[in-house]
Parts: structure tokens; C-alpha cells; sequence
């Protein structure tokens, strides 16, 4: 099986298409499974190493779909690290308070600070996705803020903090049997809403504004990577493989111990 890639070329028009949300490379359910225990060992030391030196941090930006796995992703792939240095924020429709600033506002003050690992399940990629779809502003607007994503990415990635971005590819039939499988139990019926399919009218509309986003911000400093989401399993493998490995990158370290830690008696 050829090899389909992660992470798009910077600069080269992204086309969905071409990426097959079924892909899986030569993994089946157990390697992949054995694997991602490794890597999560690995991730929680290194997590660990990033909280306690506190002088860089790392931003993951999840994409996705309605049912596209992000609350799963997270769920999953961060079981085993300190909650103590982890942020998740869901950013939901915008409030009353939001609107009233620039639509980087809000984002903005969730970034993670130095030694943190923030999470954004959903993110400032919405304003060029639902509000270019639904035209809640005008085309001129809209247009401008690919531009503004990637100054405000750009000073973030200066200032310390590294940005992994993740668009979880799901296909259009994957969507609907994860639909089905909230109507039909119960106890996942809090996660189906009937907005959600509109939504769903507007597939193709949505892959285009996607394609847009993963091309025009698909930056050397705020990467965008396509993860075959159709089969969970690979999803969390691959996420977790990306995470690790942009740690071992950023090489967080222990602070040196105080001096003469040796001569320390802790009294009875």
C-alpha cells in the first residue's frame, strides 16, 4: 500500500479527495494498539519534562467534522498525562462579549502559557469554516482572516509555543453510521443533535472551506496534518506518534535540583 501523507506540502493546493479517510498503512487493530502504549509512556514523561521546566509550551488544534472524533481524540490520547499541565478549551458559539472584540479575541486568551499543553477542541479555524459556509460575514471579511490566522500563529510559534494542527478526515458514510450509533444508544443520545444535520447538507460546501484552511495555513511553524479518521484506533496512534515526537523535538528538560540536596535530613 502506498504511503499517504500526514502532513501536506506548505504552498501546494490541498485537494481531500486524495486523502483517504480509510487509510490505516500497514496497521492493523493490535500493533496499532501496542504502539500507542509505548508512545504513551513516552508522552507522559515528556509532558511531565514540559510542566517542570515551564519554558516552552504546545498548542494542538483539533478539526473535524460533527461526529469526527474530537472529544474522543482527547479523551483517549491525553489519558495518561498530568491534568495539572493540560488545558482543553471547546470553543462553542461565540458570546455576546466575543462578537463584540476581533474573532481572535477569545482564542487568544486560551493559549496555552509556558510548560502547558493546550488543547483547542474547535478554534479560530471556525471563522473561516461555519462563518464562511453559513456567510455569517461578508466574503471581504472572511477572506482577509486566513492572512490574520497566520500572523496570530506566527507570534504565538515566536513566543514559544509550538502548534501541531489536526483536521480528523472522516468520510461522509463514516459520519452517518456514528450518527446511527447515537440514535441507537441511549446513552449516546446526548451527543446527537438535530442542528447537526443541516450541517450535513453542506458537506461538499464544508470540504471546500476545509481545503482552503489546510492550504492557505498550512505553515513550516503551524503544520497542518490530514489523519485518516475513519478507524479510531489509527486515528489515536497517529496523533499520538505526531505529539511525541514534536516533544522529543522540543526537548523540554528538568530544572537543575537545588545545591547540596545531599546534606538535606528531614527531621523526625
Amino acid at each position: 500500500m502506498a504511503e499517504q501523507p500526514l502532513h501536506p506540502t506548505p504552498g501546494k493546493k490541498v485537494n481531500l479527495s486524495k486523502f483517504d479517510p480509510d487509510y490505516k498503512g500497514d496497521y492493523d487493530k493490535g500493533m496499532a494498539r501496542e504502539e500507542e502504549r509505548e508512545l504513551e509512556d513516552k508522552l507522559a514523561d515528556l509532558q511531565e519534562r514540559l510542566y517542570a521546566e515551564g519554558k516552552q509550551s504546545l498548542l494542538i488544534v483539533l478539526q473535524a467534522m460533527d461526529a469526527g472524533g474530537k472529544d474522543s481524540t482527547i479523551k483517549h490520547v491525553f489519558d495518561q498525562v498530568n491534568p495539572q499541565g493540560v488545558r482543553v478549551t471547546s470553543f462553542k458559539v461565540p458570546t455576546a462579549e466575543e462578537l463584540a472584540h476581533d474573532f481572535l479575541w477569545r482564542v487568544h486568551q486560551k493559549a496555552p502559557a509556558k510548560g502547558y499543553i493546550g488543547i483547542f477542541n474547535r478554534s479560530h479555524y471556525e471563522d473561516v469554516l461555519v462563518v464562511r459556509v453559513n456567510e455569517y460575514v461578508p466574503r471581504p471579511v472572511w477572506e482577509k482572516r486566513y492572512d490574520q490566522i497566520n500572523a496570530f500563529e506566527r507570534l504565538l510559534a515566536e513566543s514559544g509555543t509550538r502548534i501541531l494542527k489536526f483536521f480528523l478526515h472522516i468520510s461522509r458514510e463514516e459520519q452517518k453510521e456514528r450518527f446511527l450509533e447515537r440514535l441507537n444508544k441511549p446513552d449516546k443520545h446526548w451527543k446527537f443533535s438535530r442542528g447537526d444535520l443541516p450541517v450535513r447538507e453542506k458537506w461538499d460546501d464544508y470540504m471546500s472551506a476545509y481545503e482552503d484552511a489546510l492550504t492557505r495555513c498550512n505553515t513550516d511553524y503551524a503544520p497542518w496534518h490530514i489523519v485518516p479518521a475513519n478507524r479510531k484506533w489509527y486515528r489515536n496512534l497517529v496523533i499520538t506518534r505526531t505529539i511525541v515526537r514534536t516533544l522529543e523535538a522540543m526537548n523540554p528538560q528538568f530544572p537543575p535540583a537545588e545545591p547540596d540536596l545531599d546534606q538535606i535530613v528531614i527531621p523526625d
